[in-house]
């Protein structure tokens, strides 16, 4: 309780002092962060120190994986928080394209262990880091206390099949996780949320202050800190959702089904009030958000509406590198080697059930409820289609991260209670159960409006599945498009349409199945883990490029 208490007074003593002088508010910056360095100091020396070490002998293990050394660790924490501080001195340096970097890369993701789209992303990201700049250490803020080094690690192997270096990734865990959860902000949630991301950036901070501040959840407000407090750390964005976008504040006049959570609530006094209220912190949001150096968006939909929020503030402190689009990796290799199509049509047919299958954590916004009432309205008109098939079965597979998702999945089964034998419900499924359902169902479906991207949707078409996603969003734009002038998939916004779109994928003939399963998986090569990792590079070297400190570059030479 002190510590919430005095982060607060902190936090409105500066807006205080904002309101009064905005040079004096950054003078206060400024020291505040000259000294949150100095006091990590040691922390980061101690890191550092570590990882060179774990590094050699990686090497000299030649690939063995390095033994546990948890409790050394520690010990050596012990004697960081006792021990003298050292400041840091500051310098300036423009490093080339050959630069490589040594320092500290920090990536503020609290609930990295979730396992979800956004998480892939994140380690996705730290690998390629690793690959360009070896020599250095990633350290991710995160507020999974539950999970050690070494376990959150082999369940990026297991959930992702991702490879990480051990030794140049570090964990620091926050312990005011909970000030970014919507439950903890049951009124004005969005700035309440906001409000946690500083809390917890300023935790982070005060664990250890990073090099180069990278966010890849959203909380645009943590990097605002960052550049509040080290104005020469570069600072950047991977931005899945918008927090709050046009569609957003259009969707509360808006009565149709499945249009986000808020679609309706803008009628009456207090539906007006919200609406007010949205529109001003929409203005606050892209002020904020014009302080990110890069800005990396994961679809052309994110990227159109993080333009309108954030291009004007952008431009007016001067920020050079436009908005780009970075799509996410998706496994598209492994899943197309792994789940090869037959050799024709009929081959195809064979080594696949007529089931839908539905990707997603089980999150409110994804829209479970409406797949659900959709294919309940699909089997009551499924005898039209064809007596002699199999009835197809729903597989809803997701992720729960805490009581609020298990409690959302035991109401989805008792939705789905009149249709029972046929929903499937998978929690936490492992990448092999993924595989497995991919390689065996025909339908792949996607129930969230305004998805950001829809990695589940690149993975249902790498996989030859035949896709029924919303109308908006990633899907609509990015994915789920013509090939060679001829649809990969079908589009729908109601629980009506997605159950016509239902029929309509199981209606297709053997040979308009399979034409469409190929031109999908031509479609999902760009969205490849390759084709992330040099577009994720590329605006990495960018950030190196603005560090100021020439201690942590080494310039190759020509």
């Amino acid at each position: 309780m002190a510590l919430t208490f005095n982060i607060l007074a902190v936090l409105v003593g500066t807006a205080v002092t904002f309101a009064l002088t905005p040079r004096l508010f950054r003078l206060i910056g400024r020291v505040t962060g000259s000294h949150i360095r100095s006091t990590t100091q040691q922390r980061r020396e101690l890191l550092l120190r570590r990882a060179a070490t774990e590094a050699k002998e990686e090497r000299e293990g030649e690939g063995e994986k390095p033994a546990s050394s948890s409790t050394s660790v520690d010990d050596e924490w012990e004697k960081v928080n006792e021990g003298e501080k050292t400041p840091t001195a500051e310098g300036k340096h423009t490093p080339s394209d050959t630069a490589d970097f040594s320092g500290v890369i920090g990536f503020f993701h609290p609930f990295c262990n979730a396992g979800g789209g956004g998480e892939r992303v994140l380690f996705a990201a730290i690998l390629a880091t690793q690959q360009r700049y070896p020599n250095a250490l990633c350290v991710v803020y995160t507020g999974d206390h539950d999970a050690s080094k070494e376990q959150i690690i082999g369940n990026v192997r297991t959930r992702f099949n991702i490879d990480l270096k051990p030794a140049r990734i570090c964990f620091l865990y926050l312990s005011t996780r909970e000030y970014v959860l919507a439950s903890k902000w049951p009124h004005f949630t969005l700035l309440g949320q906001s409000i946690g991301s500083l809390i917890l950036g300023w935790e982070a901070f005060n664990l250890l202050a990073p090099d180069i501040c990278i966010d890849t959840m959203g909380y645009a407000f943590t990097l605002a800190l960052s550049k509040w407090l080290f104005p020469n750390v570069p600072t950047g964005a991977y931005v899945h959702y918008p927090t709050i976008s046009t569609d957003m504040l259009s969707s509360l006049q808006d009565d149709v089904a499945g249009r986000g959570l808020n679609a309706g609530l803008g009628k009456g006094l207090k539906g007006k009030l919200k609406q007010v209220y949205w529109e001003l912190f929409a203005k606050l949001y892209s002020w904020i958000g014009g302080s990110v150096d890069i800005v990396m968006t994961n679809s052309s939909w994110t990227q159109n509406h993080i333009t309108r929020l954030w291009s004007g503030p952008r431009a007016q402190r001067k920020k050079q590198h436009p908005i780009s689009v970075v799509y996410p990796p998706c496994a598209v290799a492994e899943l197309q080697s792994k789940i090869p199509l037959g050799s024709d049509a009929a081959s195809d047919k064979k080594q696949r059930t007529r089931n839908l299958l539905y990707i997603a954590q089980f999150r409110p916004e994804k829209m479970h409820h409406v797949i659900i009432d959709a294919f309940h309205a699909f089997l009551k008109t499924y005898k039209h289609l064809s007596e002699s098939e199999p009835k197809p079965n729903l597989i809803l597979i997701g992720s729960v991260r805490d009581d609020h998702d298990a409690q959302r999945v035991y109401k989805l089964r008792l939705q789905a209670q009149s249709i029972k034998d046929s929903v499937q419900f998978v929690v936490n499924a492992k990448w092999p159960q993924i595989l497995e359902y991919l390689r065996t169902s025909s339908v792949g479906v996607n129930g969230m409006w305004s998805e950001h991207f829809g990695i589940g949707v690149v993975e249902y078409q790498a996989a030859g599945l035949i896709s029924v996603v919303n109308d908006s969003g990633g899907p609509k734009e990015d994915i789920v498009v013509e090939v060679d002038g001829k649809p990969t998939g079908f589009h729908a916004s109601t629980p009506e349409e997605f159950a016509a779109g239902f029929a309509k994928a199981l209606e297709l003939s053997d040979e308009e199945a399979f034409a469409m399963r190929q031109r999908a998986r031509k479609s999902s090569w760009r969205f490849s883990e390759q084709v992330f990792s040099e577009a994720w590079t590329g605006q990495l070297e960018r950030l190196v490029e603005l560090v100021g400190d020439p201690r942590l570059l080494k310039i190759a030479k020509a």
